[in-house]
């Protein structure tokens, strides 16, 4: 039901834009890190919309980065309360919100009792004083939506205010990202098949992910989340670039709605978590759990143990000779249609091998891997069109089973999208590989190092001559 409100509402970004900083992430860290008192405070009049939520987290030098915010809150001395004093820009509903959840740091002592600086996360009412907020933004896009900077000067904040744990405030703002669903339709050939292809694969993944949502238990699905925010987004902003392009000029101007979807749709992938950011979340949260399975196992070899050894040899044989794959989702016991099983088989390849790849990546990096941004973006990449493959071939197997309307239809799009996904994470694999001669990263580096020291494009005019 959240997933086809969304896409109801989507018709206005504007609109979408001002429920979502309310709903989807205003009041969100309230019902996820929130106390009963705080609960029952808050929720009831920001659910009848007699209050108005804004999310407070970007300042003018931190952008996404949680740890490089510079607002500050300072026990009082009767420590009942803390001295809120900062900025933040860019916020959704700022000028019109009664209730912010606000980041700022605040010191905390430390397991061996050094005071360090964190992020907490605040509650803070507009009626608590010292809360102002400058004029409406002149923006390119969703310019029906109230966007503005929200300044706190010597606010006092009630310490039962603390949503969460005082130094948690990063685990309330991961948890308040939304999962969020966008869809284009337009109508015409190639670019035509290229939409319906990108509007269903985000249809499917928004609908398994809030399907997910929706199981008792609130399980963690940020991840899955995140997945779905970075596909949506991107695939959006390539939807109505195409759309706009087949109208040609004309689609450029006001009289048709495309440039307007152009540039509310480019916002897309900056708030909420820019996608570069997502992707270094998705790909470091998988690598986590992969690197806890991949310690017990190099303990065994370790140690000798033989059936170990064995085993991992065996596999790096049969790698080597071409092995195949067979993790369950085809054949007689198999749980995807036959009119997809080709596409569940490329599924299955790409999966096993880019988890034996994983293996090699964390024997290569270890720790230092969180500093290889281009292989954690290579990596999030490969996971992102993994649960795009799991998602279309799931809908198109229950489509099929059931007798939905066009059934046929979603066979050719999840086809399509698993062939094309397959050949790009095959591609990406090889990228990974440090000796591939697809892999440039070395060559990359030493291009952005070079620009970067001379801050311009440095190479010489066309027209330049030696003396």
């Amino acid at each position: 039901m959240y997933a086809r409100l969304g896409e109801i509402i989507g018709l206005d970004a504007s609109i979408a834009v001002t429920l979502a900083a309310h709903q989807a992430i205003g009041l969100k860290g309230i019902i996820l890190a929130g106390n009963k008192e705080q609960k029952a405070r808050y929720l009831p009049k920001l659910a009848s919309g007699e209050h108005i939520a804004a999310f407070c987290l970007t300042e003018p030098s931190s952008g996404s980065d949680v740890a490089s915010i510079k607002s500050r809150a300072t026990l009082s001395e009767d420590k009942k309360h803390y001295i809120l004093n900062g900025s933040k820009v860019w916020i959704t509903n700022g000028g019109m919100a009664n209730i912010f959840t606000v980041f700022a740091k605040t010191e905390v002592v430390d397991s061996d009792s050094s005071v360090k600086d964190k992020i907490t996360a605040f509650i803070v009412e507009r009626d608590f004083g010292g809360v102002t907020n400058g004029k409406p933004e002149d923006k390119l896009g969703i310019r029906g939506s109230n966007t503005c900077a929200v300044h706190f000067e010597n606010t006092r904040v009630p310490i039962e205010n603390v949503l969460g744990e005082v130094g948690g405030g990063f685990k309330v703002r991961v948890r308040a990202a939304p999962v969020r669903a966008a869809r284009f339709m337009v109508s015409s050939l190639e670019k035509f098949a290229l939409m319906a292809q990108k509007a269903y694969v985000m249809e499917s993944m928004a609908y398994l992910t809030a399907g997910m949502l929706d199981q008792p238990g609130f399980p963690d699905c940020s991840i899955e989340a995140a997945m779905v925010k970075v596909f949506s987004s991107e695939g959006a902003w390539q939807c109505v670039s195409e759309a706009l392009q087949v109208l040609g000029g004309s689609g450029y101007m006001r009289d048709y709605p495309y440039e307007r979807l152009l540039r509310d749709s480019r916002i897309l992938l900056i708030f909420e978590g820019t996608n570069e950011i997502l992707r270094m979340y998705i790909a470091l949260t998988g690598l986590q759990h992969a690197g806890r399975i991949l310690t017990a196992r190099v303990n065994e070899l370790k140690r000798g143990n033989v059936s170990t050894v064995v085993e991992t040899i065996g596999q790096k044989l049969r790698d080597s000779l071409g092995r195949t794959v067979d993790l369950g989702l085809t054949g007689k016991l198999g749980v995807v249609h036959p009119s997809v099983e080709d596409s569940a088989r490329k599924l299955e390849e790409n999966a096993y091998y880019f988890g034996r790849t994983v293996e090699t990546l964390l024997l290569r990096f270890g720790k230092t891997i969180v500093e290889e941004q281009m292989v954690l973006k290579r990596v999030a990449n490969i996971l992102i069109n993994l649960y795009g493959m799991t998602a279309v071939l799931s809908r198109a197997s229950r489509s099929i089973r059931m007798g939905i309307r066009n059934h046929d239809h979603e066979v050719l799009l999840a086809n399509i999208f698993c062939a094309e996904a397959y050949y790009q994470n095959l591609f990406t694999l090889s990228q990974l590989d440090k000796y591939s001669p697809e892999n440039l990263d070395e060559q990359i580096k030493k291009v952005s190092q070079q620009v970067l020291e001379k801050q311009a494009y440095i190479c010489a005019h066309p027209l330049e001559r030696t003396d």
